[in-house]
């Protein structure tokens, strides 16, 4: 069994916190100490180990954490009945699915996406130890390939929303490859909400006024600083966001030249070039200083696709209406050129906390505030 132990102290002159985290893992010789950067205030626990590749996680209406295992196959339930940051039980949900990698939870029931279908758990917080069998909500999905991954979650009209990347590097991609749409669970009818996008995974909606933000990984070989990762908000239903005639604001894509007529929204905000966006939140705790509210939180998955590393970490983008003023750090999973976990999914916790999912790994990690407590202590 895997445990952490968390030693704080000052960076000097960086206003972070240093989390050194030595990991026992029951073998005669105990790993090196890794390096976690978290801000100042903030403190990294680890919540769970074990999941595989863990992709998205949902959060049920009694707190439990549902993980997506994409290479495993497997969804699993963890649960922290005492609410003291540590899981007691963890169940199984089920296995040997077809890339269940995209989780959404709404009134009591778990949806997943499938290779080409979407199913649901009913009440299965309910039915933790017998979960029962998963019923066939949508039939329409394409056949996944590799590089089309997915994200899900319900948006504010009760409808359930997904991402279908593009699955290849650069491409005219075939719909529904290359957009979001949105589905009625209870009649299946579905629509078209973007177009234009190559590798979406995490969205959300600004609890200002409920419009819909996502963030974009943009194309591959290009150089180590080009084209930018996007962020992007959705102004209205069909709206075309440039895959994959443009990258960013302003990359034009030599293999493809933009149709006569066609619209192209711009991001909102760039982001480097390969640090790979994928888990995005907007922070609607109460747990967090007041300053986080409402502000947007991108795990970013990092930069396999660069001479140095780049990413690694979770940010904040400080909005000022529809505009992003600047974005800071709030935990680095980077150790040197040295990832200690490639974050990809972020959900809130019933106490205001955020879990973060690592895909490197198989972890969960629990991002919480602390105050500005300098002694050393346990996590």
């Amino acid at each position: 069994m895997m445990s952490i132990r968390n030693r704080i102290g000052r960076s000097a002159g960086a206003g972070l916190l240093l989390l050194g985290a030595a990991l026992e893992c029951g073998i005669a010789n105990a790993s090196p100490s890794i390096m976690i950067t978290v801000t100042k205030g903030f403190g990294v626990s680890l919540y769970a180990t074990e999941l595989g590749d863990a992709k998205q996680i949902a959060v049920g209406d009694e707190g439990t954490l549902f993980v997506g295992s994409r290479k495993s196959g497997i969804i699993t339930a963890l649960v922290d009945s005492n609410h003291d940051g540590r899981v007691d039980r963890r169940y199984m949900v089920a296995k040997d699915l077809d890339y269940p990698e995209a989780l959404a939870f709404h009134d009591g029931n778990l949806y997943a996406a499938l290779e080409d279908r979407i199913v649901v758990f009913n009440d299965i917080e309910q039915r933790l130890k017998r979960p029962s069998r998963p019923r066939e909500i949508y039939d329409r999905l394409p056949g996944k390939s590799s590089k089309s991954p997915r994200g899900m979650k319900f948006g504010p009209d009760g409808r359930l929303y997904i991402s279908i990347s593009a699955p290849c590097n650069v491409c005219e991609p075939v719909a529904p490859f290359g957009s979001i749409i949105a589905i009625d669970v209870a009649t299946g009818e579905s629509q078209q909400i973007a177009t234009g996008i190559r590798q979406v995974v995490g969205f959300d909606w600004n609890p200002d006024d409920n419009k819909l933000w996502f963030a974009d990984s943009s194309r591959d070989w290009m150089g180590d600083n080009l084209p930018p990762d996007e962020i992007n908000r959705l102004g209205y239903f069909g709206e075309h966001f440039g895959f994959p005639y443009r990258h960013g604001k302003a990359v034009n894509e030599p293999a493809y030249a933009k149709p006569k007529n066609l619209n192209m929204a711009p991001p909102v905000f760039e982001l480097p070039a390969h640090v790979a966006p994928r888990g995005l939140l907007f922070y609607n705790g109460k747990q967090f200083p007041a300053e986080y509210h409402h502000q947007l939180l991108v795990a970013e998955n990092g930069s396999w696709n660069r001479s140095s590393k780049i990413g690694y970490q979770i940010v904040m983008l400080k909005m000022n209406g529809n505009q992003v003023q600047s974005r800071t750090t709030l935990v680095s999973f980077l150790d040197g050129e040295f990832p200690v976990a490639r974050p990809y999914a972020l959900a809130m916790a019933p106490d205001g906390s955020v879990y973060i999912s690592d895909d490197l790994k198989g972890n969960v990690y629990r991002l919480f505030y602390k105050g500005n407590e300098d002694d050393e202590q346990d996590e």
